[in-house]
């Protein structure tokens, strides 16, 4: 196990007892607080649990080498848990939302909503405290081992705290304002939803589009460009195709040079082009480039 996956594993597995400690207590402070939004809280960081799980299994994969069944090595394996934390994070939104509603029609119809006691108010501030403090750690991680599923995984945490931002301010303003205003803790619950479901679609979708094989962004493609013709010997470029591979990138193009030098010339060109890029974009790039006479 290399540095990197040491780093992921060390901070997921931090994020994971914290989040398995988080789900016990809001579970119990929200059915002895009397809380619906705490038990819908609850939900949300059982989600953040099974997220942890997903980046240890796929981050492991992700990093085996190539094989006679994946050229391109495994990246892509982290890009597709990284798709499944936004699912998951979306689903948890949805279902937060649905919680919410339900309860809001309940109060709106006269039905009594309860009071929540002062162990939901108390928890709410644990998880606020704990999930940003995973989230600053997380990030950081993330940042410098360049995983973007780990770095999702943050924004899990993010979403998380923020969740329990709204719960608390549900849960002090059904406990303090008096029984008409216990629909507080319902409605806080629906809006951070809506924050949390953007959240899951905001993760999702570069993951997504690397998986479709979109292209690099076209800065990153320029750079590619120039660094490559940037080469003594590279006239110009022409069929450029890029695409991200996890945490690398893939890049095929022509590069157009003398057509009177000798082959073992042309080779040692386009390596040098190969190099340019590598340096700039990671060792594990994967780039082929395609030799013709200018």
């Amino acid at each position: 196990m290399d540095n990197r996956e040491k780093e992921i594993y060390k901070v997921t597995l931090t994020g994971t007892a914290v989040n398995a400690a988080l789900i016990v207590l809001k579970f119990v402070a929200g059915f002895v607080g009397r809380s619906s939004a705490m038990v819908a809280d609850a939900v949300h960081s059982l989600s953040d649990f099974v997220t942890d799980v997903i980046v240890l299994v796929f981050v492991k994969i992700a990093e085996r080498p190539s094989d006679k069944n994946h050229d391109y090595g495994h990246g892509k394996y982290e890009t597709f848990a990284t798709m499944i934390i936004g699912l998951i994070l979306a689903f948890a939104g949805f279902v937060l939302m649905y919680n919410g509603i339900r309860l809001i029609i309940d109060g709106l119809d006269g039905h009594a909503l309860p009071r929540p006691t002062m162990i939901a108010l108390v928890i709410a501030v644990v998880s606020i405290v704990s999930k940003e403090w995973l989230y600053r750690l997380t990030a950081r991680v993330g940042r410098r081992v360049s995983s973007n599923a780990v770095v999702a995984n943050a924004w899990h945490h993010r979403s998380d705290a923020v969740s329990s931002a709204g719960t608390l301010i549900g849960i002090a303003g059904a406990m303090f304002l008096g029984d008409r205003w216990r629909i507080l803790d319902p409605i806080a619950a629906v809006v951070v939803s809506i924050f949390i479901i953007k959240s899951g679609y905001d993760i999702m979708k570069p993951s997504v589009y690397e998986l479709l094989e979109g292209s690099l962004p076209e800065n990153e493609e320029k750079e590619i460009e120039c660094l490559v013709k940037s080469v003594p010997g590279i006239v110009r470029i022409h069929n450029l195709r890029t695409r991200r591979i996890g945490n690398n990138i893939a890049v095929d193009l022509h590069a157009k040079m003398d057509g009177n030098i000798t082959l073992t010339e042309a080779h040692a060109i386009a390596t040098r082009a190969e190099e340019a890029i590598s340096q700039h974009f990671g060792p594990g790039s994967i780039i082929n480039v395609h030799m013709e006479p200018a």
